[in-house]
């Protein structure tokens, strides 16, 4: 069984990129560890093959997915989707790496993806892995702005994949206003632990942050317990837009997300050509695959001065002006 990976890095450019209709129809499988409503990472995906559902319709594209699935128990799941027919079976986490690697061997003419992985895979497999360093700049920026104990808390997941580039372009977006920052980093060692994302929200917050940041769909919790200061000025900067819309979402300065929606089409375009796999997609700020958003509902501490800055920033990183060395960034 092969489980490697080679690290030639190819990238679909998705800029401009204009997809018709798929040819035939085309059976679309999400699996994913947390759920389709978690306002962060499993939502994000589950809403954009949704959306390209709706544009194509259900007669040329089928969607179903598999909701609170463990590595050790998605393999039945997946193997149930191959043997169905589907075209795509997507395990939404780098955790299902050695599963989907697996199965691409077992069916060879299922197309496969997993992510976020920069590596490039089988040729019946997509990897994809959104830049997020670019939206964690943006996120930090605004963090050294509004900060007042120039205490800041990060809450991760494990040190890997997008969280790890999340949490250090935020570290560089923090310094590149205030460079005598704290920032303090701690990771919960899962991608679903709710309950321990808050438990390290409340240590930061205890250590004198005044603003705090996370990554996955674990950081909901964080957030949640970042609402509980109600009356104190400490915010949260979230990765996921959908956080703004939620009860918590009065202390979510602002917050950016991902589009699958052009990964998902591409797959589909791809696929339909007879590219079953082979390629990483790549997501950043130029071809589309961020969406950033302020809320606009946090009053005055989201100024005019933090609005242009980050606005400069978003502009810089999506003319490639500034670049981003977060790998640079050791903690």
């Amino acid at each position: 069984m092969k489980k490697t990976l080679t690290v030639l890095f190819v990238l679909l450019a998705l800029a401009g990129a204009v997809y018709g209709a798929p040819k035939s129809k085309v059976k679309i499988a999400l699996i994913i560890e947390s759920t389709v409503d978690d306002k962060g990472w499993g939502q994000a995906m589950h809403d954009a093959i949704k959306s390209v559902e709706k544009k194509y319709g259900v007669a040329l594209v089928e969607y179903n997915y598999s909701e609170k699935m463990k590595p050790v128990d998605a393999g039945s799941a997946a193997r149930q989707y191959a043997s169905r027919g589907f075209d795509i079976i997507l395990a939404h986490g780098a955790q299902f790496k050695n599963l989907i690697l697996e199965l691409a061997e077992e069916f060879p003419k299922t197309t496969f993806a997993f992510g976020t992985n920069a590596d490039v895979g089988p040729k019946n497999v997509f990897t994809y892995m959104p830049m997020s360093e670019e939206t964690g700049y943006i996120n930090g920026v605004i963090a050294g702005m509004v900060t007042k104990t120039g205490i800041i808390g990060i809450i991760g997941p494990v040190d890997a994949g997008d969280s790890a580039r999340y949490n250090r372009g935020f570290w560089l977006g923090v310094k590149s206003v205030k460079p005598a920052a704290d920032i303090k980093v701690a990771h919960t060692g899962s991608f679903a632990d709710y309950v321990k994302a808050a438990e390290l929200a409340q240590t930061h917050i205890k250590a004198g942050a005044d603003v705090l940041t996370g990554a996955a769909q674990q950081a909901t919790g964080g957030l949640r317990a970042v609402a509980e200061f109600k009356d104190k000025q400490i915010w949260w900067l979230g990765q996921d837009t959908l956080q703004i819309s939620m009860p918590e979402g009065f202390k979510v300065i602002a917050a950016s997300s991902y589009d699958y929606a052009p990964v998902i089409e591409a797959m589909i375009d791809k696929r339909q050509a007879g590219v079953l796999g082979g390629e990483n997609i790549a997501m950043t700020f130029k071809n589309g695959g961020f969406v950033f958003k302020y809320n606009d509902k946090v009053g005055t501490v989201l100024t005019a001065a933090i609005r242009k800055a980050a606005d400069k920033a978003k502009a810089d990183i999506t003319a490639q002006t500034l670049k981003l060395d977060w790998q640079a960034i050791k903690y």
